[in-house]
């Protein structure tokens, strides 16, 4: 061994020669660091196949153009960085590749930088086929970026990252010195794979600048990329800084819009939207000055909003940098928007954003709306934008712009999969027909797998579980993923509190005609809590009875609650059939309890049923920090029944004034509330409270001897029905506006509020 070191360390003493360059194969963090050490221009550090753990790798040196320093996995893909590692680069001409960042994460603010130090900045470096897959601190709040860009002219490509769960940029590039200004970086087919909804600000795919810094140019190119369900907030690409070249990506179900939030003179062109009709789905948002749109594609785009398939936003007059600088000399012109929600012209307009585009062009665009709703709309005076040689197939247009002209119009498929004019008539509106659209396979390294779809709900095995004792527990504890535990008739005793780290389905007996028997099953349980939700855990229960009669007279008492541990992955909760009862033997005993730093995508609850509860069915008012955050993406219950549910139908809470998501969503139709939210030693005296929810639908519901329904409405432009519902004496809804100061922003359709029922 000695002798083999001591062979190492004189061949590293030999390459001293400008001339010389070898290979070393390194085999342990000690042997690394020594190579590492004494590389020159043309040397190559190889890391043998396997597992390197908490290894904090530090490469830099003066390699050339044509003999640059390279560090390389000794096969691509077969060199794991685990536990808390992360890789830092300086000096020049140095390549990095071939290594995979998995089951762990880094103990600094970055798993990829390209700096040394402060005064050891990457120039003229790659990092290529590196793959950065779920490799996130474990609290969702703990700040991080996974790759921040230094120096100068340096290239980060054929790169996959996907599965970041925790706040922070996938991939920045900083503009905090002088030394990484003007940079002519190049980000370049690239796989920016899933990123869950994070709930919050800070959940951006790709970030260029910040608002300190961005009056300055960066002159990044940002190219070639393919982003895939990029959810985690309202900016996929933020561009906060000048100069920036953003062309032929592609971006596929992803929420949000490429942002043009800070600096001028940016150039975005001939990049392809999919929206595939999913939620919050955008395109382009614009805002400061010189900015190009030009020759973009976007289909199938569901959002609105500051998400909606191209938004020109309002300005705030003589703005300071962090708020939004007046549009002008905008030019957005060549581009396709089709089958998409919502155009918006002047869009945030209100007391502060009070400046409308000026000096801009639109111009050759070609449009058509996703459904009879308003399709182009205007916030604000349109007179400081020309609009020419445009043409909407379908869709409604704000009065202001009604000059565009609609026409019917045939469209097809041309060998690229986009839709253009049939004819030469209007061939030169919208998008170029030349426009390439990215294979998914030709982004990030070839020989690592994409992500494919999540196993759902009932995708695996169907497994009979027999009424007793612990039968449950016991037939969950050797379930797998996807699997159905059927539970046939009889009643079920739960003596331990059952752990929800899979993807796992209940559901109870069939009858002789082959419906779902709700009464069939009726299980009880002796802990606090009978379900825990954990990391990677996703529950469904269908046609059950859950009894909470035997439970123990703990505080916090729930039928299903989170890990009191933060929850790096986004849950789904179903309920279908659920009959739940008897929770009394405290003041507060919940059916739901979401805990800090989880969150849920979905909870669904369907023809169900509460009843003589003290507590409430849903209890998503965890984050009381006022950050913007919150524990539930979308609720829905409908076709449902309250009857003495105490403390209320449900709590969910979003505090602070960040704008940066979408949610909550809250859907409450077709159920029947009675003597709901009448517990004397509730705090909010609530049937159901509502606090900073973005998107609320309340309809066709009833509400007899309950407390009132209260809705604090907060930041963004929350959307707000009641439409349909009854209620009785006592039960009238309470609407409250925190910042608004204008008339009620709510839409209540078919019911009389008394003149108490809206403040």
């Amino acid at each position: 061994m000695f002798a083999r070191l001591s062979m190492f360390v004189a061949a590293c003493i030999l390459q001293a020669s400008p001339a010389y360059a070898d290979q070393f194969r390194v085999t342990s963090q000690g042997e690394y660091f020594t190579a590492a050490k004494a590389v020159r221009a043309g040397d190559t550090i190889i890391l043998a196949n396997g597992t390197w753990r908490d290894f904090e790798i530090i490469l830099t040196g003066k390699g050339t153009k044509d003999r640059p320093i390279v560090l390389k996995a000794e096969d691509s893909g077969k060199v794991a960085i685990t536990g808390q590692s992360n890789l830092r680069i300086g000096g020049e001409h140095i390549e990095v590749s071939g290594l995979v960042f998995r089951d762990g994460y880094s103990p600094s603010g970055e798993v990829i930088s390209f700096r040394r130090s402060k005064a050891d900045q990457a120039r003229n470096s790659r990092i290529t086929e590196i793959v950065i897959d779920g490799f996130s601190k474990p609290g969702r709040f703990d700040d991080d970026y996974w790759v921040s860009l230094y120096g100068k002219n340096n290239r980060f490509d054929h790169n996959y990252l996907a599965g970041k769960t925790n706040k922070g940029v996938t991939m920045a590039v900083r503009l905090d010195s002088n030394e990484s200004r003007d940079n002519g970086h190049r980000i370049d087919h690239n796989y920016f794979g899933p990123r869950q909804n994070l709930g919050s600000n800070g959940g951006e795919t790709l970030r260029i600048g910040t608002s300190t810094y961005s009056m300055y140019n960066s002159g990044t190119i940002v190219e070639d990329n393919f982003f895939e369900n990029c959810d985690g907030e309202v900016e996929i690409i933020s561009i906060k800084s000048g100069g920036n070249i953003v062309r032929r990506n592609v971006f596929v179900a992803s929420r949000g819009a490429l942002t043009l939030r800070h600096g001028n003179n940016n150039v975005i062109e001939r990049n392809i939207f999919f929206g595939q009709n999913k939620d919050h789905t955008g395109g382009i948002r614009i805002i400061n000055e010189n900015q190009t749109v030009t020759g973009n594609y976007m289909e199938g785009l569901r959002g609105t909003g500051f998400a909606g398939a191209l938004t020109v936003m309002n300005g705030v007059p003589n703005s300071p940098v962090n708020r939004y600088v007046q549009v002008s000399n905008a030019r957005i012109e060549h581009n396709s928007i089709l089958d998409s929600a919502r155009i918006t012209f002047g869009a945030g307009s209100d007391a502060e954003r009070s400046a409308a585009p000026i000096s801009s062009v639109f111009a050759d665009n070609l449009m058509s709306s996703s459904d009879e709703g308003r399709f182009l709309e205007a916030d604000d005076d349109t007179s400081g934008i020309s609009f020419s040689n445009n043409l909407v197939i379908s869709g409604n247009i704000s009065s202001q712009i009604s000059a565009i002209p609609v026409q019917k119009l045939a469209l097809a498929r041309a060998q690229n999969g986009l839709l253009y004019p049939v004819g030469e008539a209007f061939s030169n509106r919208g998008a170029p027909r030349d426009l390439v659209v990215l294979p998914r396979n030709q982004a990030g390294p070839v020989w690592y797998l994409k992500p494919a779809a999540n196993s759902g709900f009932d995708t695996g095995n169907v497994v009979t579980v027999a009424p007793g004792e612990d039968t449950l527990g016991a037939a969950l504890a050797s379930a797998k993923a996807g699997d159905r535990l059927q539970l046939a008739a009889g009643e079920y005793t739960v003596n331990k509190t059952m752990l929800i780290d899979r993807t796992i389905s209940i559901s109870g007996p069939v009858d002789s005609t082959g419906s779902l028997n709700v009464a069939g099953a009726i299980i009880r349980f002796s802990r606090p809590a009978l379900f825990e939700i954990a990391e990677g855990g996703n529950l469904r229960l269908t046609a059950v009875g859950i009894d909470g009669a035997e439970a123990p007279d703990n505080v916090g008492n729930s039928v299903i609650r989170t890990s009191a541990m933060p929850m790096q992955n986004n849950f789904a909760l179903e309920l279908d059939q659920v009959s739940v009862s008897n929770l009394t033997v405290n003041k507060f005993f919940d059916v739901i309890a979401i805990g800090k730093s989880t969150m849920a995508d979905r909870i669904i609850i369907r023809r169900s049923t509460f009843s003589n509860i003290t507590g409430m069915v849903l209890n998503a008012a965890a984050e009381t920090d006022n950050y913007g955050q919150y524990n539930a993406e979308y609720v829905t219950i409908e076709d449902s029944s309250f009857n003495g549910v105490q403390n209320g139908i449900a709590n969910i809470y979003r505090g602070g004034t960040d704008e940066s998501t979408f949610g909550p969503h809250f859907k409450l139709t077709n159920s029947r509330a009675t003597q709901v939210g009448n517990n004397k030693n509730s705090a909010f005296g609530t049937g159901l409270l509502l606090h900073g929810v973005q998107d609320t639908t309340i309809s066709g519901n009833s509400f007899r001897d309950s407390a009132p329904i209260k809705i604090v409405q907060t930041v963004g432009v929350p959307i707000t029905v009641l439409a349909g519902n009854s209620f009785g004496a006592g039960a009238q809804p309470v609407i409250e506006e925190m910042f608004y100061k204008g008339p009620s922003r709510v839409e209540i359709r078919g019911t009389k509020l008394t003149a108490a029922g809206a403040k």
